[in-house]
């Protein structure tokens, strides 16, 4: 489908609205199962076959865009303006100057469950009538008024009109350049006031716009119905050394003697680390912080744990619950083990109840009975959502 074509997905993220609550904090970039609304419309889009997204951001967002889409692979945002025409044509703009494109499909951040069957309707659409836009049929009795119902509307062909919206661009960046209507609702407004006539293609239900409280509590109910759960099983071992300090669960533990390696060798937190790993199939601490790299030296293994719960929230995943076994004879772990729940609880940005602590020996056999050292046995559950797993 559309092969050899330039097909850019174009964003539009630059709202202010608040309506639904979230701190004060505009919709696109409130949390909805562990990310942001925005980075499940980047990574949405991205699967359902967009190599190159453009994102419009209001101006002021820039700290907000960079947090929610981390290291995605993005071209930097365009600002928009204050309307949501302007910061559509801005986007355009921006296309053009790198170059233009064949097709360009213009999304809103506020649905973002885009699917591969959409974006292939709407593409074969635009390939074959040129503009398209997914609708879906008005199901519910449709009446005017506000405060007292009005006279019934027939619903007979009225249609609910959704993003994401596809044009041949030139046409389109055409068709806002020459606008003079004020603000327009949506694009299709703006090409069919151009003289284009624009092609329906079947919608997606999960495409409606997230506004209200409830439309953001449904779409956390669509999206647990679509996670799986995945365990990981982490084990670390640290020998004693004299002259360290012992770090344990991110807590620094009095004791006579420390743990010995190459960062400062918290045989919890690194057991930790890698059942988050393992639960994501993201191989294991050496893999992301290999030994041999000396900026690893010293460094505090709070650092890992952090990225591996940074990495779970890429995946748009959800820590469940992670339980971490010390294994020694000394110190005694029960007089820390809150500190150190309370730590790891913080680190996930969990609650403590999902985080268990505790503590074993081996009855003075091998290593740890011995004295000579600390292992840490962690399992982490996590869950992942199902087209990612």
């Amino acid at each position: 489908m559309a092969e050899g074509k330039k097909i850019v997905a174009l964003v539009v993220a630059a709202g202010s609205g608040t309506r639904a609550g979230g701190g004060g904090v505009p919709k696109q970039y409130r949390r909805l199962g562990g990310k942001a609304v925005l980075a499940h419309a980047v990574d949405h889009l991205r699967r359902a076959g967009a190599s190159d997204i453009r994102v419009v951001i209001g101006p002021g967002q820039e700290a907000l865009y960079a947090e929610a889409v981390g290291d995605r692979p993005l071209p930097p945002p365009v600002l928009g303006g204050s309307e949501r025409r302007i910061s559509v044509l801005n986007g355009l703009e921006a296309i053009a100057e790198d170059g233009g494109a064949d097709i360009v499909l213009i999304h809103d951040a506020a649905r973002p469950f885009v699917s591969l069957d959409l974006w292939e309707r709407v593409v074969a659409a635009v390939e074959d009538r040129e503009l398209a836009v997914p609708a879906l049929d008005s199901i519910d009795t449709t009446a005017r008024g506000r405060d007292t119902l009005g006279p019934a509307v027939d619903r007979s062909d009225l249609l609910r009109v959704q993003t994401p919206q596809g044009f041949r661009f030139d046409l389109i960046h055409a068709a806002h350049r020459a606008w003079a209507g004020g603000e327009a609702t949506d694009d299709a407004q703006i090409a069919r006031a151009a003289g284009h006539k624009v092609a329906v293609v079947r919608g997606d239900p999960r495409l409606e716009k997230l506004t209200y409280e409830e439309d953001f509590a449904r779409a956390e109910a669509l999206l647990a119905a679509r996670m799986v759960s995945r365990t990981g099983l982490g084990f670390d071992v640290h020998a004693f050394a004299d002259g360290e300090a012992l770090w344990l669960g991110g807590v620094l533990i009095p004791h006579e003697r420390g743990l010995k390696g190459h960062s400062d060798a918290d045989v919890g937190l690194h057991a930790v680390t890698d059942a988050l790993l393992g639960a994501l199939g993201a191989g294991d601490i050496g893999t992301h912080f290999p030994p041999s790299d000396p900026q690893w030296r010293g460094a505090p293994s709070s650092r890992f744990v952090e990225h591996a719960r940074a990495l779970v929230e890429a995946r748009g995943g959800r820590i469940d619950h992670v339980d971490l076994t010390l294994i020694c004879e000394s110190p005694k772990i029960g007089p820390h083990r809150d500190a150190i729940r309370a730590r790891i609880a913080a680190l996930l940005q969990v609650p403590e109840a999902r985080i268990s602590i505790k503590a074993t020996t081996t009855e003075r056999l091998g290593f740890t009975g011995r004295g000579e050292g600390i292992a840490a046995q962690a399992v982490a559950t996590v869950r992942l959502e199902e087209d990612e797993a």
